[in-house]
């Protein structure tokens, strides 16, 4: 039995970074829990290890756009389907289109203006591990651009005329 559920049926390239994507939420929340575990066992000897709550933060932006990713993957982002369940085939295979392409394009956006912020910080450090705060922020784009590609695989999908059940393997 996986570890993780799989992906639903994608082009090699796609399940592999999809399946990159997953591997890292999972190596970044297995390096979090340990560290805070040991900080905890060094507040109870009155000791302290004094860069892990910032580099859990850093963490924490990283392995929340690559689970936006992974959702983004899988098509488990939250829907409310009360209208477009109503929809035919058609309908509901032309509304499914017009959502993910405004996300697609959102998407875009937060690509693009990400990466404006990853440039204006590379200037600026974080308080405690001395990197980049670029880094961090880098945490955005390539998450959104994550997002992007599986969304954008979804709309070649719909225009295929594939179902939501089709697209992510529940059929």
């Amino acid at each position: 039995m996986p570890l993780l559920p799989p992906g639903p049926p994608a082009p090699a390239p796609m399940r592999v970074l999809g399946e990159a994507v997953d591997w890292l939420i999972v190596a970044i929340g297995a390096v979090m829990i340990l560290l805070v575990f040991c900080n905890v066992i060094f507040h109870v000897t009155g000791s302290d290890i004094a860069w892990t709550t910032e580099l859990c933060e850093f963490l924490m932006v990283w392995v929340t756009f690559l689970g936006g990713a992974a959702a983004s993957r899988r098509g488990l982002h939250m829907t409310i389907t009360e209208f477009l369940d109503k929809l035919g085939p058609g309908g509901r295979r032309a509304a499914d289109g017009a959502i993910q392409s405004l996300c697609l394009a959102v998407l875009g956006l937060l690509s693009w203006y990400g990466m404006g912020i990853v440039n204006a910080t590379w200037g600026n450090e974080l308080t405690v591990l001395h990197i980049p705060m670029a880094l961090q922020y880098l945490a955005l784009p390539v998450g959104a651009a994550a997002m992007a590609l599986f969304v954008g695989w979804d709309v070649v999908q719909i225009v295929r005329g594939r179902t939501r059940a089709e697209r992510y393997g529940t059929a």
